[in-house]
């Protein structure tokens, strides 16, 4: 039975990165909320450098610097970039023979995590690791025995969101001083977020039309709340500054407002700029949104 868990682990594992590797475009808006409009302004082609590849999962450090995976065609596996809006410079942060997913910055901003597909023998595992942002040498594990983790969210320098590949797929708790995760959902979205208010809202699967839920962290054993259903396919959602949630559906953007208007209300439809599927959506908090797409 553990051979088999093992072997269908594995299996998940790579069919997961085998699915990220389709050539997927970055573009940066700024966007400024109004009571019933989101206005997408000063758009950048973020990845014109690299327009046959893989650019995928952006994760914001600060306003203006955000970190992405990324495969060139002459690349044999993706790896984490550094990019500044400001300068106009990118800088490769890891350069290993091992794939790097789902960069985050972590506390003080002198290290970087992400995911990184291991070969272990025969064995395909997926394990985060924490880098640090000088480069000075090639990281470690954050946990010694976790593995199979396909996404994730620090909740602070120790605590985290996981999301464990597996049938189901899991959403879990976890420190890093522990290892021991806590399962908190099954059947979720790849998508989680911690909210101002220190919930945290995830995607729920366990119903045909998904939900997007807050869970409050501070008292697990209360059931999620749901927020709304999610549009039709999507599972990513970013926040704005005012509470608001975003979500994509082809080239269109829709958003959710708790307090003013809570329905989904479509925002933009961004087809003008060659944008066709967005799979991906990730707000800086300060009014700056990057999109993935479809090449």
């Amino acid at each position: 039975m553990r051979i088999l868990l093992s072997l269908l682990t594995c299996l998940l594992c790579s069919l997961i990165l085998a699915a990220q590797l389709p050539g997927t475009q970055v573009y940066v808006f700024d966007v400024t909320e109004g009571d019933s409009t989101v206005a997408f302004t000063k758009p950048q082609y973020l990845t014109a450098f690299n327009q046959r590849g893989y650019n995928n999962q952006p994760h914001w450090l600060d306003r203006n610097v955000l970190l992405l995976s990324v495969q060139q065609p002459e690349m044999q596996q993706p790896d984490i970039f550094r990019f500044d809006l400001n300068t106009k410079n990118k800088t490769r942060m890891t350069r290993t023979v091992s794939g790097e997913y789902s960069p985050k910055g972590m506390g003080d901003g002198r290290k970087f995590s992400a995911i990184r597909q291991e070969y272990i023998g025969r064995d395909t595992v997926l394990r985060l690791w924490e880098f640090p942002s000088n480069l000075q040498d090639n990281g470690r594990p954050v946990f010694k025995y976790i593995n199979g983790i396909g996404y994730y969210e620090w909740l602070n320098s120790v605590q985290l969101a996981l999301f464990i590949v597996g049938n189901p797929n899991t959403l879990a708790l976890a420190s890093a001083d522990t290892d021991r995760p806590r399962t908190l959902a099954n059947n979720v979205g790849r998508c989680f977020k911690r909210l101002p208010n220190g919930n945290l809202a995830y995607v729920s699967k366990e119903t045909p039309r998904w939900t997007l839920v807050e869970q409050n962290l501070y008292r697990l054993t209360d059931a999620p709340r749901p927020v709304t259903t999610c549009i039709n396919g999507s599972e990513d959602f970013a926040i704005l500054r005012d509470g608001s949630y975003l979500m994509a559906g082809g080239s269109k953007i829709y958003r959710f407002d708790p307090i003013r208007n809570p329905q989904w209300k479509e925002v933009v439809d961004l087809r003008f700029y060659g944008i066709k599927n967005i799979s991906r959506i990730e707000s800086n908090g300060f009014g700056k949104l990057a999109i993935v797409t479809d090449s």
